[in-house]
């Protein structure tokens, strides 16, 4: 778990209302180098987005979520107010329609696997906030 201390590895947000889904994110991340917070909806996302921010590098999160604000509200309020903050937006049923999500993220659908997900990563996060592992498969994977 993301502490508000400082540490090598960035921090990411996953939001999502269904536990085993939200788990297998953040093994994935954490396999990627993050040291992970959790929501289980958009509402608590936000209230720890508005505490945590400082650390937290990535937003990962589902579309469709119980509480007054799903993974697009989510994804455009955290633009607008955290514009360091990189987003994934992620969903097996519902597609952005066009001005849902910010310009600045990214969507997957879902089922994803940790490829994907690091695929994704590798192309939206600026070096200097992409955790050790990711630039080290990055480098791996361009290496003759």
């Amino acid at each position: 778990m993301c502490e508000s201390v400082s540490h090598p590895e960035p921090c990411a947000l996953v939001v999502d209302d269904d536990g085993l889904i939200r788990m297998d994110a953040m093994d994935i991340l954490q396999d990627a180098g993050f040291r992970t917070f959790e929501a289980s909806d958009g509402d608590k996302a936000m209230t720890l987005l508005a505490r945590e921010h400082a650390v937290i590098v990535l937003l990962f999160t589902d579309v469709q979520m119980p509480g007054t604000r799903n993974g697009f509200a989510v994804a455009r309020e955290t633009a607008s107010r955290w514009p360091h903050i990189a987003i994934v937006v992620a969903s097996g049923h519902v597609r952005p329609e066009p001005g849902e999500m910010p310009e600045v993220a990214r969507f997957i659908g879902k089922p994803f696997t940790s490829d994907m997900v690091h695929d994704h990563l590798r192309d939206i996060l600026p070096d200097g906030r992409k955790p050790a592992p990711l630039r080290n498969r990055e480098q791996a994977g361009s290496a003759p």
